[in-house]
């Protein structure tokens, strides 16, 4: 039997949506105010879960103390109060929707965790618009 336990992790970010590929107009049509050239912010709630079996030992699934320390060195310290187009390797060249943040956040925690456990994330953006990316 598998239990499911979740990490909710918070970080402030900046970006622009925005494909060079196009043209300002086209840009603006399709991203509105996320292509703003000055950019803009969210407050992403980052929730990582972690599925599997439970530890007869220890009563856990994971440690959430290690999954914390994990998600502060990795995550957030590559990311809060960053500015995602021009201060992070991933977005470089890669629009930071976040459906791209998700996935970037898991291909960055699945070489770390265990192919033991089903590894999910869910990034809010706002209060009512998230995301969610299983793998």
């Amino acid at each position: 039997m598998n239990v499911t336990v979740c990490r909710k992790e918070h970080f402030n970010a900046a970006h622009r949506l925005y494909n060079a590929g196009w043209s300002d107009e086209q840009n603006i049509a399709v991203f509105d105010k996320c292509s703003n050239p000055n950019y803009h912010g969210h407050n992403y709630e980052l929730i990582v879960k972690l599925t599997g079996p439970v530890n007869a030992e220890t009563g856990y699934v994971y440690d959430l103390k290690q999954l914390s320390e994990l998600l502060k060195t990795e995550i957030i310290e590559r990311f809060d109060h960053r500015n995602l187009n021009l201060d992070t390797e991933e977005f470089k060249e890669l629009n930071p929707t976040a459906e791209n943040i998700a996935i970037v956040i898991w291909n960055i925690l699945r070489p770390q965790i265990s192919e033991t456990y089903a590894l999910g994330i869910t990034l809010y953006e706002t209060e009512r618009n998230f995301v969610e990316y299983n793998g």
